[in-house]
């Protein structure tokens, strides 16, 4: 934020700018640790639909799996979450087991998304939700299974 006339003005970059960022930071693999993203079409010029992909940690019930995701970044975001759901098979408490959608009510990233957050944070996140207690032991679908 700047200081205009002695009040503090942020600066709200526009939704294009914002995606084009992320695009380039997952190109570059400059993303999540553990996970990567991209434009599921290269020339999807309304930066709307994204892949990603989340590698098990080591440890953990999905250890040395690879998951598939689909991203969807809507008009509104950054201020609206994206919605995201797994292609890949995967058992965790906060995935529909028949549809793969998350349970946004279960993800607190979701719940109290703020504009700063991106889908890096998203990412980042869901694969901290694997090393999870409740999730980590967890017997997991036949490898390479797909809702």
């Amino acid at each position: 934020s700047r200081l205009i006339g002695g009040a503090a003005m942020a600066v709200v970059v526009p939704r294009s700018f914002r995606l084009l960022d992320e695009l380039e930071k997952g190109q570059k693999g400059e993303g999540a640790a553990g996970g990567t993203f991209g434009l599921e079409q290269a020339d999807d010029i309304t930066l709307s639909y994204w892949n990603g992909t989340l590698f098990g940690p080591p440890g953990t019930a999905f250890e040395n799996r690879i998951y598939s995701l689909s991203l969807h970044c809507g008009p509104d975001y950054p201020d609206s979450a994206p919605k995201v759901k797994f292609n890949t098979r995967i058992n965790m408490d906060c995935v529909d087991a028949k549809t793969g959608q998350i349970h946004t009510q279960k993800i607190n990233v979701l719940t109290t998304w703020r504009r700063e957050y991106t889908m890096e944070t998203l990412l980042d996140y869901l694969r901290r939700a694997m090393m999870d207690g409740k999730n980590r032991k967890l017997p997991q679908p036949e490898e390479g299974a797909c809702y």
